[in-house]
């Protein structure tokens, strides 16, 4: 059984604050083996990579194949069944609109000084896209981690999905054509993000890692940021559900189940502010479960990390909800919208009872690629800003640098840098 929480009782503030602070991510161990799989990629380069893809995926790259030719993903979307190409091109279409409107425009001004000054947006040369393909293949995550690089302009996409036993998901080929993938490699794991971040003879460097993955994945992202840019270091995923009594009990279930399915370590929470309807929404989630095909990894989720929250109005679960911050936030009541004010932290949130979170992971349009464990105090899900830098620029006329020079070579003589004062003052 799921924890069960009352926020009236005087055993609650340890109880959740002890599932705030519970750990479902990678251990030492993970971060140990992770380490030592980069500093060999590092040094071996494809050696180690397919050495590591022999160990973990079974197959041998030399044999198999590295490189997933792009006329086998041609032909994968062209043999897609055309209810099933429709759905994937509605997808990108909204994925793609959503994600336009979040470029941001240049800065180009000249202020009272007469001093010209602004920004200026490019877009990385090279991006790199991790598409999980061991539990599952996601068609869906290789249109929202490739789409918004797209439109930010990146010039080549480089996308790598490991590959067990040497066997791919046509779908997931067929999404990266329909997307504009440049080249897919029959890889992953750690090793997989080690050969984008460094380079091998037989893989490109790229300046951005993006996309989801395992624990390693997650902790080989994390001791690679700085050599690569990374969206973010994700987690198990997470949801969690506010819902009212007029809410039909079988639905809230479904979505609780549809994260706890992805991973045991997922982890779903509603909250409610009647107990007569967590307990339906409970025997939902059983009856559901025994006839779900994901059933043995979800019924293990919502045992293990699982949490029923009773609360007094659910306008008290905004701080709660808050000291969660989770990946997903679904407030599935008539009026979301006081709820929603005041909730600060969530990765996404999705507002009524007819927005469950897995519209979301298709074709809402924002992306589904969100920071989990608590990370959605200070980060954000991913959007064409992490395939962007902004560069700034300063222009001065003589004018210009006469009305503002003397404070910056007043500056520079107490902070002691002569020079810096110099190369100012020379032109005064």
């Amino acid at each position: 059984m799921p924890l069960r929480l009352d926020a009236t009782s005087v055993a609650f503030a340890g109880a959740f604050a002890a599932l705030v602070n519970a750990r479902r991510d990678a251990d030492e161990d993970v971060s140990r083996d992770v380490a030592a799989i980069l500093a060999d990629v590092r040094r071996r380069g494809d050696v180690a990579v397919a050495v590591y893809t022999q160990r973990f995926d079974g197959h041998d790259l030399d044999r198999t194949g590295w490189r997933i030719p792009k006329a086998r993903c041609q032909a994968a979307l062209a043999d897609l069944d055309p209810k099933l190409r429709a759905a994937l091109e509605l997808a990108a279409r909204r994925i793609s609109d959503y994600h336009a409107a979040q470029k941001p425009p240049d800065r180009d001004e000249t202020d009272a000084a007469g001093v010209r000054m602004g920004a200026r947006w490019t877009a990385v040369e090279a991006a790199g896209l991790y598409v999980p393909g061991g539990r599952a293949s996601y068609p869906s995550s290789v249109l929202m981690n490739a789409l918004p690089a797209k439109v930010a302009g990146v010039q080549r996409l480089t996308m790598v999905t490991p590959t067990p036993g040497g066997e791919v998901n046509p779908l997931v080929l067929a999404a990266a054509e329909l997307a504009g993938v440049d080249e897919v490699f029959a890889i992953g794991g750690a090793q997989a993000v080690g050969a984008l971040a460094y380079g091998t003879a037989t893989i490109r460097p790229v300046d951005v890692v993006v996309g989801p993955g395992n624990a390693w994945v997650a902790e080989a992202k994390r001791q690679l940021y700085g050599t690569v840019g990374i969206d973010m270091v994700a987690g198990p995923s997470e949801i969690v559900v506010v819902a009212d009594a007029d809410n039909d009990p079988e639905w809230i279930a479904a979505d609780l189940l549809s994260q706890a399915e992805h991973d045991p370590t997922s982890q779903s929470i509603l909250f409610t502010d009647d107990n007569a309807f967590a307990d339906a929404v409970a025997a939902a989630v059983d009856r559901q479960l025994a006839d779900l095909a994901t059933g043995k990894v979800a019924s293990e989720s919502w045992r293990t990390n699982g949490a029923i929250i009773l609360v007094e109005t659910l306008i008290d679960a905004a701080p709660l909800i808050d000291r969660l911050a989770p990946e997903h936030l679904e407030l599935a009541i008539a009026d979301p919208d006081p709820l929603f004010r005041a909730v600060c932290h969530a990765g996404s949130i999705f507002l009524g009872r007819h927005t469950p979170e897995a519209v979301g992971d298709y074709v809402g349009g924002p992306n589904h690629v969100l920071p989990t464990g608590r990370r959605a105090r200070f980060s954000s899900g991913l959007s064409v800003l992490d395939f962007m830098k902004r560069t700034s620029f300063l222009g001065c006329t003589a004018e210009s640098i006469a009305a503002i020079g003397p404070a910056a070579v007043a500056l520079a003589e107490a902070e002691g840098l002569p020079a810096h004062a110099r190369s100012v003052a020379v032109r005064l």
